[in-house]
């Protein structure tokens, strides 16, 4: 006769008294920590009354009431509340997928786009282990001042975040926009490849190879001077004083010289045209 733990189809189920543990160490298995508070923020499907605060827009998903607050304008204070688990409006409108609200409060000057909450989280760590690519690179692009490396307690950045998480277009992102590589957490001293692989994520570690074996162009290194090499001594050529044979040969050179086509030559970011 089968027994309670036993399926015909699955088989053998664990016994009652099998126990299973996870690593201490590991931190894929959720965004929250245990002593994350979950407030109810559930929208409603009718309010009677607009959003009156900055954070009731965030919460509301609301980007009506929220560009009509931020036109009267708001206080560093109203900018700046926060929940119970210390997240700003921006923050609770990230892990929302509130697109609209990130898009908007971008124009706030009174958003701290570093600040962390109770568990250490920013609003870029938030979208990145989330997954939220488009949230991100709106975040990355568009916030002045966003600082990748902030670290949270066990010093995950959002680089080493997103790869725990396994989030590979996200992880891509922040690698392309500067984010330290080699940056380790404050626990184990692992990189994010060391978590990326202990995680399993090998789809997301080949991304990552890949990436470093493209070459960065020139335009992009800190070292690039935006200047064509020649043009100060052509410049001081031209307009250096000239003798009276010098001018004579000159106008003599433009009188009687024929204009032919000009074509366009490639010299570093400039371009000049030759005959």
């Amino acid at each position: 006769m089968a027994t309670a733990n036993y399926d015909p189809h699955l088989g053998e189920g664990p016994s009652e008294d099998s126990e299973f543990f996870l690593d201490d160490d590991s931190d894929s298995e959720s965004l929250l920590s245990d002593d994350s508070v979950l407030p109810d923020y559930e929208k409603e499907e009718n309010h009677k009354e607009p959003a009156k605060t900055l954070f009731e827009a965030c919460v509301r998903n609301d980007p009506v009431s929220l560009r009509r607050i931020l036109e009267r304008g708001v206080t560093k204070e109203e900018a700046m509340e926060l929940d119970i688990n210390g997240k700003n409006g921006l923050m609770l409108a990230v892990s929302k997928g509130f697109i609209d609200i990130v898009t908007i409060l971008h124009t706030c000057p009174y958003i701290d786009i570093n600040h962390q909450d109770n568990d250490g989280n920013t609003a870029l760590m938030i979208a990145a282990q989330a997954g939220y690519i488009t949230t991100l690179n709106y975040i990355i692009n568009y916030y002045s001042g966003v600082d990748t490396e902030v670290r949270d307690p066990r010093g995950f950045t959002a680089l080493i975040k997103a790869g725990l998480q396994g989030k590979e277009e996200c992880v891509s992102a922040l690698i392309m926009h500067g984010a330290d590589i080699n940056a380790m957490d404050l626990v184990q001293g692992r990189g994010v490849k060391d978590w990326i692989l202990r995680t399993g994520g090998f789809e997301t570690f080949q991304r990552i190879r890949r990436l470093q074996a493209h070459p960065i162009a020139e335009q992009f290194c800190d070292s690039y001077i935006p200047e064509w090499p020649e043009l100060r001594q052509l410049v001081a050529k031209a307009t250096a004083t000239k003798t009276a044979g010098q001018k004579l040969r000159q106008r003599l050179k433009d009188t009687f010289t024929l204009a032919f086509l000009r074509i366009p030559k490639k010299m570093g970011s400039w371009t000049i045209w030759c005959e």
